[in-house]
């Protein structure tokens, strides 16, 4: 679920699928309750029965809130980040998708629960005093925009109607709206504009946190987040929590930074995402050896094709072709015949197992992916496979010109026992070890 920018037409069928790695390999979720503490400002809340049905003609005047915000919440892990929001005004709880590869944030908003699959919980608009819809006039509503996946459109009742759609079949539509995060009678955050969707395959919402003018963290005017996902859990009844912190994280001194990699207008290309948070992957290391990769594989070509980026939104890690054979062939050199022939998970993974994880874990080895300045993320053997289903385990590594999109992608399995920072203001990535299933208690 990783919308960005439309460039081109040949940038959009890019995008239609990269996007379907967030939402597919997705299962039921359960979702957190939350703990905050905000240094917000207090606004004045109508609850006149016209403001609740607004239409909005042009954008208002920031509102007199504080920023950046300092507040924590949890959510649930499992194979997606689901924290629960306070949205509206009184807040109306919507489980929400963390993931820093989308922009527009949407929640469910169904006048009537769809056959398959119902949501597990739908924003009813008219009990919300604060709750506004974008009309067609709206700067936003406009075609050439580079926001959305689709050009925005008119509907019948000339409110600004928007449309994702992604490569595995699922979609989200609806229109365009202005709501608050609500979480007290004097903590919330200004109007953002989000999607309220109508018609959607997807039972949750999503938190759109990449680099995108229409993201939370953007619209927010948040300077800094975090999460630390906790380790994946497959015991049946319980879901493992961890810890997000929009502003500063109170650990954040024993992070080790790396820059973030950021391109003008005057370097889109095809193939890129511009609004992700793009980083320098340097290497690959498995069973104590590196292998024999370029670090130019994990960069931006001419074309876009390359960029690496850190996504919380995908389950998975994906890299190009050149990247993913060689570390394959390690694979295959560590426990090569006890792969499961002719298997492959979701249509991407095929280095994947029946046997013991625990046995064949310990032959692939660690791995580790390497970066600049000494910084690493280290997967122990332990957690080298993933549990999919069935009693299979796959190598948590997928290959992304399976789905036609040539990009490395950094997946919420390999961000297991960290804490992740994304400083905007200072353009970097923060990462540091933790115990996040403790730090969440």
């Amino acid at each position: 679920m990783a919308p960005s920018s439309l460039f081109s037409n040949m940038h959009l069928f890019f995008f239609f699928l990269l996007s379907s790695i967030h939402l597919s390999l997705q299962l039921n979720h359960t979702t957190s309750l939350f703990s905050l503490s905000f240094p917000l400002t207090p606004l004045s809340l109508s609850t006149s029965t016209a403001s609740k049905m607004m239409l909005l003609n042009s954008r208002p005047k920031s509102p007199p809130y504080s920023s950046p915000y300092n507040y924590k919440l949890s959510f649930k892990y499992s194979m997606a980040l689901i924290v629960d929001l306070p949205i509206g005004t009184p807040p109306q709880v919507q489980p929400m998708v963390l993931d820093t590869g989308s922009q527009l944030s949407w929640i469910q908003c169904h006048k009537k629960a769809p056959a398959k699959p119902p949501p597990t919980a739908s924003f009813d608009p008219s009990l919300s005093s604060t709750f506004s819809i974008l009309p067609c006039t709206h700067p936003v509503c406009k075609p050439r925009i580079p926001d959305f996946t689709l050009p925005t459109s008119c509907d019948q009742n000339r409110l600004c109607h928007y449309s994702y759609f992604f490569a595995d079949g699922t979609y989200a539509e609806g229109n365009l709206v202005r709501e608050k995060f609500t979480f007290s009678r004097s903590l919330f955050t200004p109007p953002l504009i989000l999607g309220c969707a109508t018609e959607s395959t997807d039972p949750r919402g999503i938190l759109g946190m990449n680099r995108g003018r229409l993201s939370f963290a953007s619209q927010s005017k948040i300077t800094k987040f975090s999460y630390c996902v906790p380790t994946r859990e497959t015991r049946p009844g319980y879901t493992p929590t961890g810890s997000f912190y929009l502003g500063n994280n109170p650990n954040s001194n024993t992070f080790k930074y790396i820059a973030m990699l950021t391109f003008g207008q005057s370097q889109r290309m095809p193939n890129l995402d511009p609004l992700a948070y793009t980083v320098a992957l340097q290497g690959i290391r498995i069973g104590g050896r590196k292998l024999n990769i370029s670090p130019a594989v994990f960069r931006a070509d001419a074309g876009g094709s390359g960029q690496t980026m850190v996504d919380s939104g995908s389950e998975f890690t994906y890299l190009v072709n050149e990247a993913y054979d060689k570390v394959r062939a390690k694979v295959v050199r560590a426990v090569g015949p006890r792969m499961k022939k002719g298997y492959v998970y979701g249509g991407v993974s095929d280095m994947c197992f029946d046997g013991n994880a625990v046995e064949i874990g310990r032959l692939i080895g660690d791995m580790v992916f390497e970066f600049e300045n000494g910084v690493q993320i280290v997967i122990p053997k332990e957690r080298v496979l993933a549990t999919v289903e069935g009693g299979v385990h796959c190598v948590g590594i997928a290959n992304s010109d399976k789905l036609g999109a040539a990009s490395n992608i950094i997946g919420n399995f390999h961000q297991q026992n960290l804490w992740v920072e994304f400083d905007l203001v200072n353009r970097r990535v923060g990462f540091g070890t933790a115990d996040c299933s403790r730090l969440s208690n």
